[in-house]
């Protein structure tokens, strides 16, 4: 029997192997993989989204087929955001607004038991309450227990084997309907008055989250989010704080200030004294952890409100950053600033990935933070020395009355970008000089230019409608990177795009929100919706590829493939000015989940006439191996395991769990 725990790196072997000194190794003993895990949503503390299961492979991935499927509906889930760990022979998901808690048995499919916390208007204001990315886990005195934080801002520890609260768990909540055991208030360690149902009065803003927590050394760290930043108008807000709880009696432990508060590290960032009012920077990204180290790396996004940025001047320290923390203090041990004064809506958006590495200086960890900005940030995970040399790269200041971008951002000199750097006239679609042309004209009204194009306000100066900012995330929640351990060679998966948000009055943006949070209306906010430009034939106005999978060698930092991901759509291969012309495979375009096997890269994506599959390449050549037509195709990410010696491939299909295997 062979049992692997990848969370832990806990390895057990059951085989006979035999050394002979001064004999040659006889040959290796074939062993059955009988159990193998997926413990955190992104199958291990260090995020790769990687698993050792090859039961799985080239040769029978056509004859995948679906085991059972488990549907949500009656939980309300819709967006299919979470991935499920699989733990000691059991499934543990989130579903719906209300974020139940699921315990699924891996064979069937069957609910085994779900908890659901009572209401409140915590809870009901929630901007990410069907958000939910999955569930932390941890072992309290030998039994496993699952954590959670939900739409309200709550910690729940649940005994894992029966589904309720953890005895000797936190304190009351005075709240009715709420256990008298097994939650926390986090809203009571941040430091602002709040009611314990209503919460945080929605003038000073409002904090919920969208990651589970993750548990590491005994300590239950805790991010969060807040409202989106292009659906605000006002400039008051909490900070997102980060927080530290014990992981058995849930007693707090501490708080890291992600607005440096003054006579701490970055408070000089903060110009104007912006530090009092506004907020956010909150961690709604999954966090990754190094168990020997002692440290979790979070990945934090911009201050309140996106595009616009004159009410807090400076830097802006802990915004769009990585942070190294102590799991068991809260102390930084390193941070870096991937966007200094993000106003362009460059969250971090995954997990940063870590990995050991082979380097110039010998075998070497490393943490890699992959970012909207269509590039990869890496560095020594116990130092957080860049791996690579990072240089300040000057970008255009800004024309919008009241803002003053910093003049320099820090750009990778490796790995070279794996997605669009900007817009400009030569990047635009030139399948035929007439499609060309016409693209051409669609962004005459607009303003072209690069990765941190200035955001620009109605009724400009320069006559034009929008800037456009490309891409507009290359990588995002819903397509997180992976990668393989064992050749530390990352996979990231990209979207082409960009965005065009146009400023208005905070007056006029102020109108669109039937409850803002805060008090004083900005100078500017973002526009609802974008003013984006449109080919007349419908297709996108860059060029191809429109989705794609990058291979990248963290050893080296260099590239060694890039695939577009599924076929050219239809509606694209099919246009009668198209006939005749060679484009070669564009891409879909879609968010694509990824998972990586010992043998497989595997992806979920659509043929041309839209038909969802899962496709599998080779990992070390990107070339396609193989392919089956699939039900619905994966919203976030997937996860694989293997129970009872039978490997499971499981896409999160909207409301439902679809569990794909080969025959018994």
């Amino acid at each position: 029997m062979l049992k692997i725990k990848l969370a832990s790196c806990w390895i057990y072997f059951k085989s006979i192997a035999a050394l002979l000194l001064g004999v040659a190794l006889l040959p290796p003993v074939a062993t059955a993989q009988d159990s193998i895990e997926w413990t955190t949503l992104g199958s291990d503390f260090a995020h790769t989204r990687f698993s050792p299961a090859d039961q799985i492979n080239a040769s029978n991935f056509t004859d995948l087929e679906v085991a059972w499927e488990w549907d949500g509906t009656s939980f309300e889930a819709q967006s299919g955001r979470s991935t499920p760990s699989f733990i000691n022979g059991r499934m543990y998901t989130v579903a719906g607004a209300r974020r139940h808690v699921i315990a699924i048995d891996p064979k069937t499919g069957t609910t085994i038991w779900s908890y659901r916390e009572p209401d409140t208007g915590r809870w009901e204001y929630s901007m990410r309450a069907d958000y939910g990315k999955g569930v932390g886990y941890g072992v309290v005195d030998g039994r496993d227990v699952i954590y959670i934080i939900s739409p309200g801002f709550f910690l729940t520890a649940l005994d894992a084997e029966a589904g309720t609260p953890l005895e000797g768990f936190g304190q009351p909540v005075p709240i009715d309907g709420f256990p008298d055991t097994g939650v926390v208030d986090l809203l009571a360690d941040l430091g602002h008055p709040y009611d314990p149902y209503e919460g945080i009065p929605i003038e000073r803003g409002y904090i919920t989250s969208s990651s589970p927590p993750i548990v590491v050394n005994g300590v239950v760290v805790v991010g969060n989010s807040a409202e989106q930043g292009y659906n605000q108008s006002r400039i008051e807000n909490v900070a997102g704080d980060l927080l530290g709880y014990d992981a058995k009696t849930g007693e707090f432990l501490w708080k890291f200030n992600v607005i440096p508060q003054p006579g701490e590290y970055g408070h000089e960032t903060w110009e104007n004294d912006a530090w009092r009012t506004t907020g956010d920077i909150s961690s709604w990204a999954p966090i990754s952890a190094d168990l020997d180290l002692g440290l979790v790396y979070v990945p934090t996004n911009g201050v309140t409100i996106d595009f616009y940025g004159g009410h807090h001047p400076g830097d802006n320290l802990y915004g769009t950053s990585l942070i190294a923390l102590n799991a068991r203090t809260g102390e930084r041990a390193w941070h870096f600033q991937m966007v200094h004064h993000d106003i362009w809506n460059f969250d971090t958006p995954t997990a940063p990935i870590l990995l050991d590495v082979n380097t110039e200086q010998g075998l070497t960890p490393i943490v890699a933070q992959a970012t909207k900005q269509g590039l990869v940030y890496t560095f020594n995970r116990e130092t957080g020395e860049p791996i690579w040399p990072i240089n300040e790269t000057p970008f255009p200041a800004s024309n919008v009355p009241g803002e003053k971008l910093v003049a320099t951002q820090p750009i990778p000199s490796k790995p070279a970008p794996y997605d669009m750097q900007g817009l400009d006239i030569d990047g635009l679609v030139d399948f035929t000089p007439e499609i060309r042309a016409q693209a051409i004209a669609a962004v005459a009204d607009f303003q072209l230019g690069p990765l941190f194009n200035p955001p620009m306000e109605r009724g400009n100066s320069q006559g034009k409608l929008a800037a456009m900012v490309c891409p507009s995330g290359a990588v995002n929640i819903t397509h997180p990177p992976v990668a393989d351990p064992t050749t530390a060679i990352m996979y990231v998966t990209s979207r082409s795009g960009c965005g065009s948000r146009v400023l208005v009055t905070g007056e006029e943006a102020d109108t669109y929100y039937e409850k803002p949070t805060g008090v004083t209306l900005s100078r500017y906010a973002a526009a609802s919706g974008g003013r984006a430009p449109r080919h007349p034939l419908g297709i996108p106005l860059w060029k191809p590829p429109y989705s794609r999978i990058t291979a990248i060698d963290m050893n080296t930092g260099e590239h060694l493939w890039m695939v577009p991901t599924g076929e050219t759509p239809a509606r694209i291969k099919n246009l009668p000015e198209l006939a005749g012309v060679d484009i070669g495979n564009t891409g879909t375009g879609n968010a694509v989940a990824m998972v990586a096997t010992e043998s497989l890269l595997i992806y979920s994506d659509a043929t041309t006439d839209g038909t969802p599959h899962l496709f599998a390449l080779d990992k070390a050549t990107g070339q396609e191996v193989a392919r089956v037509e699939v039900p619905a195709a994966s919203r976030y990410g997937m996860s694989t395991w293997i129970n009872e010696g039978r490997q499971y491939l499981i896409m999160q299909t909207g409301a439902k769990l679809t569990a794909m295997a080969l025959q018994e």
